[in-house]
């Protein structure tokens, strides 16, 4: 069972949602496809732009690694400025942004006249933590079978016990913070967790997975899943963090279906028996009881990481922990930073700032973001006030104010902790008034 994401979007789109509908995460933003002649243009706007003393320029430049100096801007020439262009995107040449543009374009060409080579087999399994991809595998010529594993570790009880209670445990939260009838959930969560029990009669299964907390999570519970199964299968995993000309990525939904072939083809690796030991026991330490067991896990890390995406995911979910000053988790207070930064808004879009630009890391769907307001809004004196325009007004559109109480809680002055009078989750952690005492 999930809050799973049929989409991954920075906007507030598809919110409606039926009982037995978990929601949504972030749509698309930008498919990733670069144009060729939109790179050389704006490398001859960068070079005119350096020649002509705009500010901004010459540090670009310094920042790509170019060594230049005013004496020499004279000098430039186009071929520089085409190289900044490249390194910028994430390439270390013009050529090699070129080679990738054309390989991208050649892809495109073949899904337009049905051509593609083939990628995979009706014996392969995608499985991914959420439907955004699905479309765009089938238009790629993926003909494998598709499964969605999308339960929110992210957010919600995650404890250590038997399955049977865990299942149980996870569907009631579900229900609860994303408003499905516990039925349904309980039904959906039960065929989710059964269905993971088809990986063996696969001949390839492959994880697809990008860097973010709600990702990572599940890919260590899977690490799990797989050292206790062990199904006689070929795993692999494909994990992204940075996909070329996409300043912001933020997930796989994202991507165009030439770019999922790209990922296809530079980021799937084998599962190794270190990779689901590290997987193992980042699990352990998500559903630990004691927030120690996840720092010292977080610390321990080797650089050379089994799971490279595992140890950042894991630093923003431990930031979900109250903060010893302010008691807020950073969710919490990046939602009031917004708000005092921009004045009253609405809180979609509340959410479209912290998706864009002011969460490190975000991992969050709407529906789930707004489920963290209404757990900010239990407490006995209001961080902030939400009022309609309209009877019935959807969330998105109600407009969120800063109270006194709310300033003063992201200055310190007062903790969150001493006027929290609900209860949340950070993994296997318990966070209520009483964890000042303890955290």
């Amino acid at each position: 069972m999930s809050a799973s994401r049929t989409s991954k979007s920075d906007n507030t789109k598809n919110t409606e949602q039926t009982s037995a509908t978990p929601p949504p995460r972030k749509s698309p933003i930008f498919d990733g496809r670069l144009n060729l002649e939109q790179q050389r243009k704006r490398a001859k706007e960068l070079l005119r732009d350096l020649q002509n003393g705009k500010p901004g320029a010459l540090a670009r430049f310094k920042n790509a690694g170019h060594p230049v100096s005013h004496p020499e801007i004279p000098a430039l020439k186009l071929a520089d400025a085409q190289l900044i262009i490249a390194r910028e995107n994430g390439f270390s040449s013009w050529p090699k942004i070129k080679a990738h543009i054309d390989k991208i374009s050649e892809r495109n060409r073949q899904i337009t006249q049905g051509t593609l080579p083939t990628l995979d087999a009706k014996t392969t399994l995608h499985l991914r933590c959420g439907s955004d991809i699905r479309h765009g595998l089938n238009i790629a010529g993926f003909v494998g079978d598709f499964l969605e594993f999308a339960d929110p570790f992210c957010q919600g009880p995650v404890p250590n016990l038997p399955l049977d209670q865990f299942i149980q445990i996870r569907a009631d939260f579900i229900a609860d913070a994303y408003h499905i009838t516990p039925k349904d959930a309980l039904a959906r969560s039960h065929l989710e967790y059964a269905s993971l029990a088809t990986l063996g009669d696969y001949e390839q299964v492959v994880l697809w997975f990008e860097h973010d907390s709600y990702d990572q999570l599940i890919l260590a519970f899977l690490m799990d899943f797989i050292a206790t199964t062990r199904p006689k299968t070929r795993i692999e995993v494909i994990s992204v963090e940075k996909v070329p000309g996409i300043d912001r990525f933020i997930g796989l939904g994202q991507l165009s279906p030439e770019l999922l072939i790209w990922c296809w083809e530079n980021h799937r690796v084998p599962i190794t028996d270190d990779m689901i030991n590290f997987g193992r026991d980042a699990w352990s330490a998500i559903r630990s009881q004691t927030p120690l067991d996840l720092a010292t896990f977080i610390k321990a890390a080797p650089t050379a990481q089994p799971l490279p995406h595992m140890i950042k995911a894991l630093k923003r979910h431990h930031a979900e922990l109250p903060d010893p000053n302010t008691g807020l988790g950073l969710t919490q207070q990046l939602t009031l930073q917004i708000i005092q930064d921009h004045g009253p808004l609405t809180i979609g879009k509340v959410f479209g700032h912290l998706m864009r630009s002011y969460d490190p890391l975000p991992y969050l769907g709407n529906l789930m973001f707004w489920a963290d307001v209404q757990r900010m809004m239990d407490c006995n004196d209001p961080l902030f006030t939400i009022t309609s325009d309209v009877p019935d007004q959807n969330w998105t559109d109600q407009t969120i104010t800063l109270t006194e109480t709310g300033t003063a809680t992201l200055a310190g002055k007062t903790n969150f902790l001493e006027n929290f009078t609900g209860i949340r989750w950070v993994g296997g952690i318990q966070v209520t008034s009483a964890s000042k005492r303890v955290l």
